[in-house]
């Protein structure tokens, strides 16, 4: 019977996002990886080396896939507010990223995959620089915090949903309240572009 390389991989890497987002890369270890997936350990070590190997792998590849489902198409007020849109719904979707990113800033030494994230980013500040220089946008905004405050104003919504219930009196779970979340991310993401009217 041949061995499904790639599908042990698979469910060593999912094994392994739930271990990370619940526990951190120091509160995880390669054998309840290995219980979760079924898999015996050896064959992780084989497929990916060591667990700080399988931990940059997995915090890749789920900052892939979101900038894959979240791209910002332009850099205009409406575009702006899409991208906080879609950026809330992916971490809506998928809290585990808010808890991933969460661990890797508590634990020593350099981010996973730091220069090509990095390079990511600064693609998105460039635009809105050049959105700024278009007339677009508020030109008194630095375009680096514009990125990183709407991230944050999609995303922490899920970082941190028992400040987010206290505050609102409603749950994740509660349809109503999320969609007015998302109405509320998209029109201040706009809002805190929006070039100042005199």
């Amino acid at each position: 019977m041949a061995w499904d390389v790639e599908g042990t991989q698979r469910r060593l890497r999912d094994a392994a996002l739930v271990e990370f987002a619940a526990h951190g890369f120091e509160g995880t270890t390669v054998a309840a990886i290995a219980a979760r997936s079924g898999v015996n350990k050896e064959r992780l070590y084989s497929y990916f080396g060591d667990k700080q190997a399988l931990w940059d792998l997995v915090l890749t590849t789920e900052l892939e896939r979101l900038a894959t489902a979240v791209e910002l198409s332009g850099a205009g007020l409406q575009d702006i507010g899409e991208f906080a849109g879609a950026t809330y719904d992916y971490h809506a979707a998928h809290p585990e990223i808010a808890r991933l990113l969460q661990w890797e800033g508590l634990q020593p030494g350099p981010p996973a995959r730091a220069e090509v994230r990095t390079k990511h980013y600064q693609e998105k500040v460039a635009r809105f620089a050049e959105a700024q220089r278009e007339g677009l946008i508020d030109p008194d905004v630095s375009p680096a915090h514009l990125v990183f405050s709407l991230i944050a104003l999609a995303a922490w919504w899920q970082t941190v949903p028992q400040l987010a219930e206290m505050i609102t009196g409603a749950g994740p779970g509660d349809e109503q309240e999320r969609a007015a979340r998302r109405r509320f991310v998209v029109e201040a993401a706009k809002r805190i572009a929006s070039p100042a009217r005199s």
